[in-house]
């Protein structure tokens, strides 16, 4: 027991308890940061989680604040400033509850079932706030630091992160470091860790396609008017071909071609079909498109449509009626080399020309995030996962993600393009963002210890 960061580890396994009660607290405020939910709940989480980075050690312990944005919450401990800096990420703002009918429990109570802690935020993304609390305070009490560490706790992340770039250019220099763990992930399986170090983009609309002025008797006038329903469908259904892929030449050509390393990548992933459509809830029937390849490499390295809402008269009251319009949101997950904007006018302009009968088109809401990568051979992405292999007791995996996280672009590039460490503890059970989100707590302890593993061999880089 000799090393310092395996006393660190004996003091957290002694008082782990103590940090899920933080967690616990945590998850009992519902501060969702969505326009239309009380704001007064993401503040008061700001001020929770200011009372926990103070009860756990961290030292300079203030909100930081932008005019018209939630708050972040800042703390630091400077333990020598000859030694390397490392900024800990996390948000302390949630996802709404959803349908509370579907919990189990009440959404903002911390519930433990089965080796799992349910409530909104316990896996996304109050539960990582706990794996850095945690981890300091166990190097805290077993010793000190072996480095310096500054946390950033942001508030509107779940509402797209709109204030980021304002705050990092506020606090630029009281944000400064060497490197970045953000803990905002998911790992690859229950009890297999993983480092993110790519994400796709996202490229998102509204369009809505009008008939006439008013809902029609569709016994009466169904026929001559065409159905504006039909004919959004139809264009819609022009965007992929027969096996799902994005149908549009102008913008599968941008995609680039798979590289070996990454090839390599996919083949030594522990996770075969059986278990992805058993991660996923896919119905027996249902085919899974897969490339003759594992099922990552669809969500990694191409980009993926979704029709995301679609909307005309609605079912709770659907009458017979010929609709005067109808609603759909497309969303378009891109990879590297693909560009947001085009990819966005070209699925406008493709829709406009297919979508029949001189239907009146029109579009909204449009969203367009780029994909991210990072350089992987920065020696701080050896020690993550010489750190979550050890952590783990398994091997750590580099993986890509098919979801966008806006945060992380502007951060690393605000911040100097330090090496960005993508790490978390959702697994595929976690439901974030769903009802009955959940944390598998085994893997939260093991998050804990890798982050203590990984404070001890970041300070040896430099």
């Amino acid at each position: 027991m000799n090393s310092p960061a395996l006393k660190a580890i004996a003091y957290f396994e002694e008082n782990k308890k103590h940090h899920l009660d933080d967690l616990a607290d945590l998850v009992k405020i519902p501060s969702v940061s969505f326009p239309g939910f009380d704001p007064r709940f993401v503040r008061e989480a700001a001020h929770a989680t200011e009372d926990v980075l103070i009860k756990r050690g961290f030292q300079n312990v203030h909100l930081l604040e932008i005019e018209g944005a939630h708050p972040a919450v800042y703390g630091e401990i400077i333990i020598d400033k000859s030694k390397p800096t490392v900024l800990l990420y996390a948000h302390h703002d949630v996802q709404p509850a959803g349908d509370t009918a579907l919990w189990h429990s009440d959404p903002f109570t911390a519930v433990e079932r089965n080796g799992r802690l349910f409530g909104r935020g316990t896996a996304d993304d109050k539960g990582g706030i706990v794996i850095h609390t945690a981890a300091v305070e166990s190097w805290m009490k077993a010793g000190t630091l072996p480095l310096n560490v500054k946390i950033f706790i942001e508030g509107e992340e779940e509402y797209g992160s709109e204030h980021l770039p304002l705050f990092l250019d506020k606090y630029k220099e009281l944000l400064k470091s060497d490197y970045m763990i953000l803990t905002d992930t998911s790992n690859l399986d229950s009890g297999v860790p993983a480092i993110t170090t790519q994400l796709r983009g996202l490229v998102a609309f509204d369009i809505t396609v009008s008939s006439t002025k008013q809902a029609l008797h569709s016994g009466m006038w169904g026929g001559p008017i065409p159905d504006p329903v039909m004919g959004l469908c139809k264009a819609l259904a022009t965007l992929t071909d027969d096996q799902g892929d994005i149908a549009l030449k102008e913008l599968i050509n941008d995609v680039r071609v798979l590289s070996e390393k990454r090839g390599q990548q996919l083949r030594d992933l522990p996770i075969n079909k059986k278990d992805f459509r058993e991660q996923s809830g896919m119905l027996e029937t249902t085919v899974l498109l897969d490339d003759n390849m594992s099922p990552f490499y669809r969500i990694w390295e191409k980009p993926a449509l979704a029709i995301n809402a679609i909307q005309a008269s609605s079912q709770k009251e659907a009458r017979n009626i010929l609709c005067e319009k109808a609603y759909a949101k497309v969303g378009v997950r891109i990879v590297p080399n693909m560009s947001g904007e085009k990819t966005l006018s070209v699925l406008k302009d493709h829709l406009k020309k297919n979508v029949p009968w001189g239907l009146t088109v029109e579009f909204g809401n449009e969203v367009c995030g780029s994909w991210w990568e990072t350089n992987t051979d920065h020696p701080a992405f050896e020690a993550a996962t010489k750190a979550l292999s050890r952590g783990y007791g398994c091997k750590a995996h580099l993986i890509g993600c098919g979801a966008s996280i806006p945060f992380v672009e502007p951060m690393s590039t605000q911040l100097g393009g330090i090496p960005a460490l993508l790490i978390g503890i959702e697994d595929p059970y976690s439901n974030a963002h769903g009802e009955n989100e959940s944390l598998n707590l085994s893997d939260w302890e093991k998050a804990v210890k890798s982050a203590i593993f990984l404070y001890e061999e970041l300070s040896l880089l430099k």
